[in-house]
């Protein structure tokens, strides 16, 4: 197991209660940060990630969380991102709580092990309706009984929106996870594009990438930036760059600060973890 451990000096474990809590968990692995709402500060981020090819069983991500000194404290928010590759968007005028299923099944295959959610976005005025395995589902209910999980495309959608305002052009963002990739298009602050492909390699997404391009006519002088688990001069940097020249790495960005120990790791990384203090 892969573990990645930052702390600010400032960081302390009886004063919680002036934390707000972000906790990001799914089979690909488990993050959380924490943000000290009295300075608007990041103090702290923890990942356990699986050995490669391999994934944690929700008993494997429930014991983590047991045994973690910081994530048994009682904080003054909590927010739980649930990544998952399968979503669609509902306008908010036809949405109906009651009919989540069958917007679902219009588009995806629902698996048996899976749950069925809904969350509201501002921008644009939509719900996210999304699947999470069941066993997940239920040990969120159980670590945190009063916290309803979002989908990672919500504080995503929100960021993006947020650093596309007064762009030029079609702005053009690509977030990878370890499977799949979300690819959204925003233009003139109205979302053009949005959508998630499963890929097996750089291949897979270059082609899913620029088949949209070619279908939506934007131009590879477009800026196009990225998020998520890649990073400059990697396999899909240095593929992408062959053909658009302006590429760019998006981070959290809002009303918080990061503390120095954050200053040397890739901060587009985290970017549903971080930039979900951001959601409503």
């Amino acid at each position: 197991m892969a573990f990645l451990e930052l702390f600010d000096e400032t960081l302390d474990i009886n004063s919680t209660e002036n934390y707000e809590l972000s906790v990001q968990m799914s089979p690909d692995g488990l993050a959380f940060s924490i943000l000290d709402t009295i300075r608007n500060k990041y103090v702290l981020l923890r990942v356990a990630d699986p050995d490669d090819n391999k994934y944690f069983t929700a008993e494997k991500t429930g014991e983590i969380i047991r045994d973690d000194d910081f994530l048994a404290k009682r904080y003054k928010k909590v927010n739980l991102v649930l990544p998952s590759s399968k979503f669609t968007l509902v306008p908010a005028p036809l949405f109906d709580p009651g009919k989540k299923e069958e917007y679902f099944t219009l588009n995806l295959i629902r698996e048996d092990n899976e749950v069925i959610l809904s969350n509201k976005i501002p921008e644009p005025d939509a719900y996210i309706v999304f699947s999470v395995p069941r066993l997940f589902f239920e040990l969120a209910g159980q670590v945190y009984p009063s916290i309803y999980p979002v989908h990672h495309t919500k504080p995503l959608i929100n960021q993006v929106a947020y650093n596309s305002r007064g762009f030029t052009g079609p702005y053009v963002h690509v977030h990878v996870e370890r499977e799949f990739f979300n690819l959204l298009i925003l233009d003139h602050d109205a979302l053009k594009f949005s959508n998630t492909f499963n890929y097996r390699n750089i291949t897979d997404i270059l082609y899913y990438l620029f088949n949209v391009y070619k279908s939506m006519g934007i131009s590879h002088e477009a800026s196009i930036h990225f998020s998520g688990l890649t990073e400059k001069f990697d396999d899909l940097y240095s593929n992408v760059a062959l053909y658009i020249r302006d590429i760019k790495f998006t981070g959290p960005s809002g009303n918080f600060s990061f503390s120095y120990v954050f200053n040397d790791i890739e901060l587009h990384r985290y970017i549903n973890l971080f930039s979900v203090t951001n959601c409503e």
